[in-house]
C-alpha cells in the first residue's frame, strides 16, 4: 500500500507541475490567435487536454505492467484492467489540476505555488498518513474531496477488497477485507463508485480550466 500509494503522489504530482510550464508558454500564442479570430477558448482547452491522452494512457501501461506484476496482485484481467483505469484516471486528473492551475493564475510560479499547498493536503488528508476512522470531525469533509483518497480506496478496495486471507497484527485478528473496513474505512463494494467519482474530477478539472481561458484574461500590454 505505502509503495502504491508513494508511487501515485510522486507520478501524479510530475505530471502535474510537468503540464504547467507548456501550458503557461501555450497561453501566450492563445491570446494573439484569439484576438485574430482564429478559434474560440473552448476548442484550445479542448485541444490542449485530448492531446495529453496518449501520453498518459502509455505512463499507465508502462507503469501499471511494471508495479502489478512486482507488487504481486492476483493476477486475473479484471484486477489488473482496473488497476490500470485508476492509475490511468489518477494520472489524467493530476494533469488536468496542473492545467486548471495555470488557467486560475497569471504565471506558471504562482500556480506552482498554489498546486504546493493542496498536494500538502492531499497528502495529509488522503486517508493513508491519518486513516479515515482518525480524521477529525472538522476535517472529514475534506476527504470526501480528496481525489488522492478515491484513487487509493479505489485501487486498494479493487485488488484486496474480497481478500479473505488471515492476518495477525497489533491489536488485530482477522482478514484482509475486514481490516481494510475497520482500520483504514474502505468498505467492500465502493469500486464503481471510486471510479465514477475520479471521472468527475477529471471533468471538473478540465471543465474549471476551459472556462478559465474563456473568462480570465492575465495578457499585459
Amino acid at each position: 500500500m505505502g509503495a502504491l500509494y508513494s508511487a501515485c503522489l510522486f507520478l501524479g504530482v510530475n505530471n502535474s507541475s510537468s503540464v504547467q510550464p507548456i501550458v503557461s508558454i501555450e497561453r501566450t500564442v492563445f491570446y494573439r490567435e484569439r484576438a485574430a479570430g482564429m478559434y474560440s477558448s473552448f476548442a484550445y482547452a479542448a485541444a490542449q487536454g485530448l492531446v495529453e491522452i496518449p501520453y498518459i494512457a502509455v505512463q499507465t501501461i508502462i507503469y501499471g505492467v511494471i508495479t502489478y506484476f512486482m507488487i504481486n496482485f492476483e493476477r486475473t484481467i479484471r484486477k489488473f484492467l482496473l488497476y490500470l483505469l485508476f492509475m490511468f484516471l489518477t494520472f489524467t486528473y493530476f494533469t488536468f489540476y496542473g492545467m486548471m492551475a495555470v488557467g486560475l493564475t497569471p504565471s506558471q510560479h504562482l500556480s506552482a505555488v498554489v498546486s504546493s499547498a493542496f498536494y500538502s493536503l492531499w497528502n495529509l488528508l488522503s486517508g493513508f498518513l491519518v486513516p479515515k476512522p482518525h480524521i477529525p470531525g472538522w476535517w472529514i469533509w475534506f476527504y470526501y474531496i480528496c481525489p488522492v483518497a478515491w484513487t487509493l480506496r479505489g485501487i486498494i478496495t479493487s485488488q484486496l477488497g474480497d481478500v479473505e486471507t488471515k492476518i495477525v497484527g497489533a491489536g488485530f485478528e482477522g482478514s484482509v477485507k475486514k481490516y481494510l473496513e475497520d482500520s483504514l474505512g474502505f468498505s467492500p463494494g465502493m469500486v464503481g463508485v471510486s471510479a465514477a467519482v475520479l471521472i468527475g474530477f477529471c471533468l471538473f478539472f478540465f471543465s474549471i480550466f476551459a472556462i478559465s481561458l474563456k473568462a480570465l484574461n492575465f495578457q499585459k500590454r
